[in-house]
């Protein structure tokens, strides 16, 4: 907790859950000690980056005010989780009834005798999901066990999507071995008729190649018979 003669202020770090893409809040809580009416003012080096809610404000004698900084999605991590961002607390006596939206900007201006109070506050990231340490084996030559449920979601994401990489391509594999089955299967069929009106052609062209000697026997017969008959009429 930081103690100045107006306000305390806890925590004394801004620390943010740090996540790529992803809004992360902190909050800190102003305390007045004095029996004065005192109004304050959040300013940081990054406006940009952070929404302060409230910004300005004051706090009754004895009382607090919570005060929340949301840091929008970041698109890439700094290097090594180190942040220069700055934030800085104004806080000033005012008279007794100002209300927080009578608070002006000129209330915090160190000219005409005012005193102000200013306390600077850095900002700490910390790792969204932090790895688990790996517990050693409890015997000697066991090897250390792992333990899954403590990993991040995204590890059983990799995995679910691994498996259903495989489900579809075991699915496409049975499916094209499906088609090539039922395509030999109508190959053999095929086949099989083919033998078949074979088999017919052969019995038909063996039938027309045993006619083919009775034919000519009988026109040999009758050739006989012919010069026969010649023969016996020139006698």
């Amino acid at each position: 907790m930081t103690t100045g003669d107006l306000i305390n202020i806890h925590p004394t770090e801004l620390k943010f859950p740090f996540e790529l893409k992803k809004q992360s809040s902190c909050s800190m809580q102003l305390t007045n000690k004095r029996a004065n009416v005192v109004a304050f003012k959040v300013k940081t080096t990054n406006p940009r980056k952070y929404c302060v809610r409230p910004n300005t404000g004051v706090v009754l004698p004895g009382e607090s005010c919570n005060v929340t900084v949301t840091m929008q999605a970041q698109k890439e991590a700094p290097l090594d989780m180190q942040c220069k961002d700055k934030f800085l607390v104004q806080s000033v006596i005012v008279s007794d009834g100002t209300t927080s939206k009578e608070v002006l900007a000129e209330m915090f201006n160190k000219e005409g005798g005012r005193v102000i109070e200013d306390f600077k506050m850095r900002v700490v990231y910390i790792a969204a999901n932090p790895p688990s340490p790996v517990p050693e084996g409890s015997e000697e030559g066991n090897s250390p066990r792992t333990d899954f449920a403590s990993q991040p979601g995204s590890l059983f994401d990799d995995v679910s999507r691994t498996l259903d990489e495989t489900n579809e391509k075991s699915s496409e594999a049975w499916s094209m071995i499906s088609k090539l089955t039922e395509e030999k299967a109508a190959a053999i069929l095929q086949s099989q008729k083919l033998r078949q009106e074979l088999e017919m052609l052969k019995k038909e062209t063996s039938k027309k190649q045993s006619g083919g000697p009775s034919l000519v026997l009988l026109l040999l017969v009758a050739l006989l018979g012919c010069l026969f008959g010649y023969i016996l009429n020139r006698t």
